[in-house]
């Protein structure tokens, strides 16, 4: 997201630096091999263009990332990752469009191979702009309101954020030291009174008040007092008193408002969830269809009973959906009291065993990803009558219904798979379920999908 504080210059070559690159890369490959520059080069390039600037900020490595020691190496790592799966869904839509012939080999090999250096190049030089800027002092000025916690924070994120080029001259509290946040506390240069002579004094360019909001006569007067200068102000509220989730600002036709909790599946983050998430499971059913066939014939063969176990279970906003697994028991219980299955628990068949160990008893979600009711990454729904008991005894257990449930998440890489027979560990899968609220990106996504790859080829934590 590119931020309104942010210098204009940088807020473009952030957002577009590397798309440019990738469409100058083609065009000069195809030049250098002596080709012509036709339509569908054209069309590829534009294809890759909007792909990239989508995925380069999903992985969120970008110029306005201070390069400290030591992360160099995951700047260029996750640079090269965005780059493959840019590429990966461009020969994808090449094949599914059969254009994949129409293009040079070797022009596509070194338009893979060229861009991502030619990219390291341009963000070591960005950085440089950077670093100089700042050290001519050419950056805006700026001071904070409020020696507080939220007064520090806002300090440390601004410092933190070279890409903003804004510099915090000091802090202005009517408070003392001892009630001013321990690490500006020497930074204090002034009183509230202080503040509209310093701003003509100094030239200010941005005030940022981070008073608490009960101080609101202190905070009008001040507003009021600044109104003979030419400096932007901001009111920066104390949310962090909330346990926030999704937290941003809104407005309800001209009326601001703060999300506190809020689903992080809103506008085009919808949409995009919902491509990968039908895209994904279309292919991996096509990919799967013989091993389907297969597991239900030996589930139908293996124990008297249905092939698939249906059970009711919470969706998105707390909705009932309709979950469908290979059945791996003898018994296909959806009642008020149901026991989660458990180690050497006797109701599992030979079989059975075999499937919930290797979650080949999953599969048949990816047709609820189909229908709808679920995604492939998500929180893992859980019994209806399970979800009538934890809403009651873990707090914020609800909202992990504010997406649909997944057939794997960030719980279940993070060793929360299989039985939660404490309440304790299913404290701990809340807690992580609600951890990907807070953070969800389709890199995140395709991270934990690469890592329940890698967990299922090795884990015996299920049964």
């Amino acid at each position: 997201m590119v931020s309104s504080n942010e210098s204009p210059l940088l807020s473009v070559i952030k957002r577009l630096l590397d798309p440019f690159i990738i469409l100058g890369t083609l065009y000069a490959m195809v030049r250098l091999h002596d080709e012509d520059f036709h339509g569908l080069y054209l069309l590829m390039g534009v294809v890759s263009f909007l792909i990239s600037s989508q995925v380069f900020d999903e992985f969120e490595f970008g110029t306005h990332k201070q390069w400290r020691r030591g992360t160099l190496f995951m700047h260029a790592r996750n640079m090269l990752a965005a780059w493959l799966v840019v590429i990966g869904l461009v020969v994808l839509l090449g094949h599914a469009s059969g254009l994949t012939g129409e293009f040079s080999v070797a022009v596509f090999r070194d338009w893979v191979l060229v861009t991502p250096a030619v990219m390291l190049v341009a963000h070591a030089l960005t950085r440089y702009y950077i670093q100089r800027t700042h050290l001519k002092g050419r950056t805006r000025r700026a001071i904070i309101v409020g020696a507080g916690d939220l007064g520090n924070r806002l300090g440390q994120r601004i410092a933190g954020t070279r890409s903003l080029m804004i510099g915090v001259e000091g802090y202005f509290d009517d408070r003392g030291p001892d009630r001013q946040a321990t690490d500006i506390a020497g930074q204090c240069i002034g009183k509230l009174d202080d503040v509209a002579a310093y701003i003509k004094q100094h030239n200010i360019d941005l005030v940022y008040i981070t008073l608490p909001m009960t101080n609101q006569p202190r905070i009008l007067s001040l507003v009021n007092s600044l109104r003979d200068s030419t400096a932007s102000i901001y009111f920066v509220p104390d949310v962090f008193i909330f346990d926030l989730v999704q937290a941003r600002l809104d407005d309800v036709n001209g009326i601001p408002v703060i999300a506190i909790f809020e689903t992080p599946l809103t506008g085009i983050n919808a949409v995009q969830k919902a491509i990968f998430d039908t895209v994904m499971a279309s292919l991996i059913l096509l990919l799967i269809s013989p091993v389907l066939i297969v597991l239900a014939i030996a589930v139908k063969l293996s124990s008297p009973g249905p092939v698939f176990f249906k059970q009711r279970r919470y969706g998105i906003d707390g909705d009932e959906i309709t979950v469908y697994k290979f059945r791996s028991m003898t018994v296909c219980e959806d009642s008020d009291t149901i026991r989660q299955a458990s180690k050497n628990d006797p109701r599992t068949t030979r079989l059975g065993a075999f499937l919930r160990r290797t979650s080949l008893d999953e599969l048949p979600q990816f047709i609820n990803v189909l229908q709808g009711r679920m995604s492939i990454v998500g929180p893992r729904p859980h019994a209806v009558t399970h979800n009538e008991m934890y809403r009651k005894v873990i707090p914020g257990y609800m909202w992990r219904h504010k997406v649909k449930p997944g057939i794997t998440g960030w719980a279940q890489v993070n060793g929360y798979r299989g039985e939660t027979e404490t309440l304790d560990k299913m404290e701990g899968r809340i807690r992580h379920d609600i951890d990907y609220l807070r953070n969800w990106s389709l890199s995140l996504d395709l991270y934990i999908i690469l890592k329940t790859v890698w967990l299922v080829m090795r884990d015996r934590n299920a049964y």
